[in-house]
């Protein structure tokens, strides 16, 4: 596996495959967990060139936020992400992504990133897209993959990918948990003992909701609260969200009778998790 930190250097190692090769590519913020891994071998066994990238992206982290405490060890990525099959690990710095005076950002705009993490992080958003747009201009992939933890993030990212009529396959991958089922994210590490512990009301107040569902429940107000009630038995809980909208649009519902995404946002101490099911 080639570690490479230059735009030009990058187009020209993937240029020296030949042509005609598939392209995958795997962006990530690093400190790689067995959830990116599962990305990276997907991506390994589907195309000709896995291309894997590192880069904490300064413009979606928000005032106060963990731009700063974010986990980074280079080393121990590179060995995880070269077991798991990438050919390429792209480490830039902030001056290879965004050159001194760059001031272009691209935005989706409207309720899909209004919503959940857009209504607390309002810049959020536009940095994801920004950045996404970016990577893909530089390793120009055929197929990208991204893990359905952050569904709202892969929404928006299709929606772009759409209208601005990229060419590539943008790959939804299933939430790889904890056996205990804390879904996996390299912010886990920040919680100490007891969050760790209190954190996984996460997954278990999903699935109670995602139980009385399946018995016929499809009362949004009333899913919403079992949800809600449930993670706020946990005394260090402290709810940023809780919604179940639409899944295809992230729209508003009041009953459930398409397919539905539940999705919370809780901070424990400094650690701010999220995590989701789909009803359908």
């Amino acid at each position: 596996m080639k570690i490479i930190k230059n735009i030009d250097i990058l187009r020209n190692t993937i240029n020296e495959y030949g042509e005609n090769k598939a392209i995958g590519f795997v962006p990530t913020m690093g400190f790689l967990h067995e959830g990116h891994l599962s990305l990276i071998e997907k991506a390994s066994s589907e195309n000709d060139i896995t291309v894997v990238s590192i880069f904490v992206n300064p413009t979606q982290f928000g005032p106060g936020e963990d731009f700063e405490t974010y986990p980074r060890d280079l080393d121990r990525d590179a060995r995880l992400a070269e077991g798991a099959g990438a050919d390429i690990l792209f480490f830039p710095d902030a001056r290879e992504i965004y050159p001194i005076g760059a001031s272009t950002f691209v935005e989706v705009e409207g309720a899909i990133t209004k919503k959940l993490c857009g209504s607390s992080r309002p810049a959020h958003f536009k940095g994801v897209t920004t950045v996404v747009n970016t990577l893909f201009n530089i390793v120009s992939p055929h197929k990208a993959y991204f893990g359905q933890k952050d569904a709202q993030q892969l929404a928006v990212i299709k929606k772009m990918v759409r209208d601005l009529h990229m060419q590539v396959t943008i790959v939804a991958c299933p939430i790889v948990r904890e056996t205990d089922g804390l879904a996996l994210s390299s912010r886990n590490v920040g919680l100490n003992p007891e969050e760790r512990k209190q954190a996984l009301i996460l997954s278990q107040a999903l699935n109670r909701a995602r139980n009385l569902w399946k018995t016929g429940e499809t009362d949004v107000k009333i899913l919403k609260a079992v949800i809600s009630d449930g993670i706020n038995t946990m005394p260090l809980a402290d709810i940023d969200y809780v919604d179940i909208l639409d899944f295809n649009t992230l729209e508003a519902i009041k009953k459930i009778e398409a397919p539905a995404l539940a999705a919370v946002a809780v901070r424990f101490g400094d650690t701010r998790l999220i995590d989701n099911i789909i009803l359908e």
